[in-house]
């Protein structure tokens, strides 16, 4: 099975709020997560991207692909490098 992860919009009109989650790729992430890893807050100042870094890497070595905007942030946090240090 392929796997995502990826942000998904949770929140109200005009206050966004989003999950970081694991979803299969055939699904769209509306109900059929596999699991949620964190979440992303655009709206504090400074935005806060919080997730669990040791789930995060767990993923990413069993194959999982993360979007382009996970990968940005979890490579701004860090995480990469720590996957490739392993």
């Amino acid at each position: 099975m392929a796997t995502k992860i990826r942000l998904v919009r949770r929140g109200k009109k005009n206050r966004p709020f989003y999950n970081v989650i694991v979803v299969s790729d055939e699904k769209d992430g509306r109900g059929d997560v596999i699991e949620i890893l964190g979440y992303y807050d655009p709206l504090k100042e400074p935005p806060v991207f919080e997730v669990k870094d040791d789930r995060i890497i767990h993923w990413l070595k069993t194959g999982a692909q993360p979007s382009d905007t996970v990968r940005s942030f979890i490579k701004k946090r860090g995480i990469l490098n720590q996957l490739n240090a392993d």
